[in-house]
């Protein structure tokens, strides 16, 4: 599922059909950034435990910081070549999909 805005993103988070197993967020996103997106993830205790992984163009040490300390699991930015952009994706999907342990008591 790829959402156009922040409060698409959280409306099909909360309410569409089956949570995700992880969630790609970007921080420039219209109407909620990603910040509050992950703020609002972070806070519901149905979602706390779903894997957030931020994927954007910014390298700002602030950015960096902000998104660990609301709850990022991991900080990765967005290669700019679209052939990179693809494979970094499938690793991020490998890893959080099938190497990572989620945690296992998270509702569906």
């Amino acid at each position: 599922m790829v959402a156009r805005d922040g409060a698409e993103a959280v409306e099909w988070i909360f309410t569409g059909e089956g949570a995700p197993d992880l969630v790609l967020l970007d921080l420039k996103l219209p109407k909620l950034s990603g910040f509050d997106v992950l703020e609002r993830i972070r806070s519901d205790e149905r979602t706390r435990g779903l894997p957030v992984v931020i994927l954007t163009s910014s390298s700002e040490h602030r950015d960096i910081q902000r998104s660990y300390s609301t709850g990022a699991n991991s900080y990765v930015r967005k290669p700019v070549n679209f052939p990179e952009f693809v494979r970094a994706v499938q690793t991020l999907g490998v890893y959080w999909l099938t190497v990572n342990e989620p945690l296992q008591n998270r509702p569906q």
